[in-house]
């Protein structure tokens, strides 16, 4: 796979404002949910502030941002551990299942910290992930084209996933709806308007890697085109779509 050079985001410098941008979606969430029924001990690997933890299991959180292990205390979550995927300090089998939301594209080596989850997995692990074949199906990659590459860099391929995982595995897409309150880039397909907020952009850990004024220059390209209508002559049908499915994937593995 293509590795893209240093992908962990600075949380600790950027991830101030990260829960009131990044909620956990109750309608993402049921996917989640439903995979990890009859599951009693979980694992959270890079847990960030406890996005779609589930309440009534015992849930162990790994997180080793400062910043977001302190957001997981302001929002009542219990305390997480300060690991890495690839560091994971547990005993082989040692829970039920194992989940990683939204976080295999920080991790400087994917196959290892997966390779721990099917280690520490007596059960289940579960994956949700952006498949980067997927990415050009979204409008914002024709006006953040820049900002899609990095992308592709960044998340690993499924079929990759998959076979580091082992067991009985299968991908689910998941729909977007159109007011997800899990500030993705994906979560904004009807809003575009949204992309011009600094606060949403900074939450959105790729606009971090892109080179000095590329941001700016994107994302005027974005505002002109709606300012001057072509976004909607283009893309308007977007903004009355209940949800889009693209790239969200959630991807299971059952031993």
């Amino acid at each position: 796979m293509n590795h893209f050079h240093n992908p962990a985001f600075d949380y600790d410098s950027f991830g101030q404002e990260y829960t009131h941008h990044r909620q956990t979606d109750p309608r993402i969430a049921a996917y989640v949910l439903k995979e990890l029924k009859g599951m009693n001990t979980i694992l959270n690997v890079g847990a960030g502030a406890g996005s779609y933890e589930p309440n009534d299991k015992y849930v162990v959180a790994v997180e080793p941002s400062k910043v977001m292990r302190a957001q997981r205390i302001a929002t009542g979550k219990k305390p997480a551990l300060e690991a890495t995927a690839e560091t994971l300090p547990f005993d082989d089998d040692s829970f039920d299942a194992c989940m990683a939301i939204v976080t295999v594209h920080h991790w400087p080596d994917i196959e290892k910290g997966l390779k721990h989850l099917r280690r520490i997995a007596r059960k289940k692990v579960i994956v949700m992930t952006f498949d980067p074949d997927c990415l050009n199906d979204f409008w914002n990659a024709e006006y953040f084209p820049e900002l899609i590459e990095i992308e592709k860099n960044r998340y690993p391929k499924n079929e990759l996933v998959v076979e580091t995982l082992g067991g009985n595995s299968s991908i689910v897409s998941v729909p977007v709806p159109h007011d997800c309150v899990d500030g993705f880039q994906e979560a904004f397909f009807a809003r575009p308007e949204a992309f011009l907020d600094k606060a949403v952009r900074t939450n959105q850990s790729a606009w971090g890697f892109l080179p000095d004024g590329k941001e700016d220059e994107l994302v005027k390209r974005l505002h002109n085109d709606l300012t001057s209508g072509q976004w909607d002559e283009k893309h308007g049908a977007h903004r009355t779509m209940p949800a889009m499915t693209c790239a969200l994937k959630l991807i299971i593995a059952s031993y």
